[in-house]
């Protein structure tokens, strides 16, 4: 978001800084001289954009197509998911440690908006706190590794402990 404001804000300047000629002799003529005053950096930012534009784009058609057509989690997989936290946020807290905090929601790893499946395997259970902060944002690999790593202290050994479960493009279509 940062890096299409700062384009976007010097297409603005640069735009503000062109002289439409007093006596101009047709929209053609107008135009090339508007062009002809336009910098090279100026070009670079609108090419830019509409780069981040396209991406953007497709990379939310992607998401799209992705998600689960079940939102909610079941009772019985809230339960289950509480249940396997112990009632204790999962979520890192300061410095990569779990969070003390009770756990009051449960949220998908992967957030649904972003293709992260209703399963019990993407389940984790989140204070209020951790929840906000962690928004829709895809997780790191390292941060699934450490979820991964803290879940065998408290979970029982024969329980499979992945954590995450991402739908693929491919399985909505």
């Amino acid at each position: 978001m940062g890096v299409s404001s700062w384009l976007l804000v010097s297409v603005f300047l640069a735009l503000q800084r062109l002289q439409v000629p007093a006596t101009p002799t047709g929209p053609a003529d107008v135009l090339l001289q508007l062009a002809a005053q336009v910098t090279p950096v100026a070009i670079a930012s609108m090419v830019a954009i509409a780069a981040f534009g396209v991406i953007g784009a497709i990379t939310a058609a992607r998401d799209t197509r992705r998600r689960d057509p079940v939102r909610r989690f079941t009772r019985q997989q809230r339960r289950d998911g509480m249940a396997r936290a112990g009632g204790v946020c999962e979520l890192e807290a300061a410095l990569r440690r779990r969070c003390s905090r009770p756990a009051e929601h449960g949220d998908h790893f992967y957030p649904w908006s972003r293709g992260g499946a209703t399963s019990l395997q993407n389940f984790v259970a989140a204070c209020a706190n951790c929840n906000r902060t962690k928004g829709a944002r895809l997780p790191s690999p390292g941060r699934q590794r450490r979820l991964e790593r803290r879940r065998r202290e408290y979970f029982p050994p024969p329980k499979p402990l992945a954590v995450g479960e991402r739908r693929s493009v491919r399985s909505n279509l």
